[in-house]
């Protein structure tokens, strides 16, 4: 299984960041609490090794937040939703109905102009995220978006330009495939933290509610994405 793990990001309350919000609407501090609403977001984690790999590259790029995002793909950046048991059960739901797949990355791509952003690709299993994305972003997690959904892995956000450039150039012949057999459904607690609060098993039971482990110093747990 490619568990998770926690997401360990603290969050400026004026601003609002989620898991990989690059490119996505700014979701505030007021949205995550405002008449008892909570936002939640989901990923696929990847086998700690390869995670691990890429946590040091987007390091050597400069890129502070390599300590505390493990390398992940979003499915759902940060949403607020005032019904948690709705959200959890929609979740569980897609979950069981999605049957394991095989995603290969590879190669790097950029949002830039639009956004100081350098990303791996994601090629094999790009469309299954894409139908995940649109099963999860529907009833209680229902959201329109400015951008259309494109799965990836960033690997360097706002660092200078010089640094963009070389996370494009190096990570040019990267690439890595693994199996995914589930998806972490994570809540951005009050102290701006993203937990584990799920790890929801594909075409199957779900697992019970998992409280995610004391962060670590590296911002990860044992079983990071």
């Amino acid at each position: 299984m490619c568990a998770a793990g926690q997401l360990n990001v603290t969050t400026d309350p004026q601003q609002g960041a989620g898991p990989d919000d690059a490119r996505q609407p700014e979701v505030t501090g007021t949205d995550c609490g405002a008449g008892g609403a909570m936002c939640v977001g989901v990923i696929l984690g990847f086998p700690p090794e390869i995670a691990k790999e890429l946590q040091e590259w987007r390091a050597s790029f400069g890129d502070p937040m390599a300590e505390v995002i493990p390398a992940h793909i979003t499915l759902i950046t940060t949403t607020p939703t005032s019904d948690w048991e709705a959200t959890r059960d929609h979740v569980r739901e897609v979950a069981r109905t999605q049957a394991p797949f095989t995603i290969t990355i590879s190669g790097t791509g950029s949002f830039r102009p639009v956004s100081p952003v350098v990303f791996v690709n994601v090629e094999q299993g790009f469309e299954e995220c894409v139908q995940l994305h649109e099963k999860l972003q529907s009833g209680p997690l229902e959201r329109r978006l400015p951008f259309p959904y494109h799965p990836h892995v960033t690997v360097a956000h706002d660092v200078a330009q010089e640094n963009l450039d070389e996370a494009e150039t190096v990570l040019s012949d990267y690439r890595a495939t693994f199996p995914v057999v589930s998806m972490g459904l994570y809540e951005h607690d009050t102290n701006g933290i993203w937990q584990l609060r799920e790890e929801l098993d594909f075409g199957g039971d779900t697992d019970e509610a998992q409280q995610a482990e004391p962060s670590s110093s590296s911002g990860q747990s044992a079983a990071s994405n």
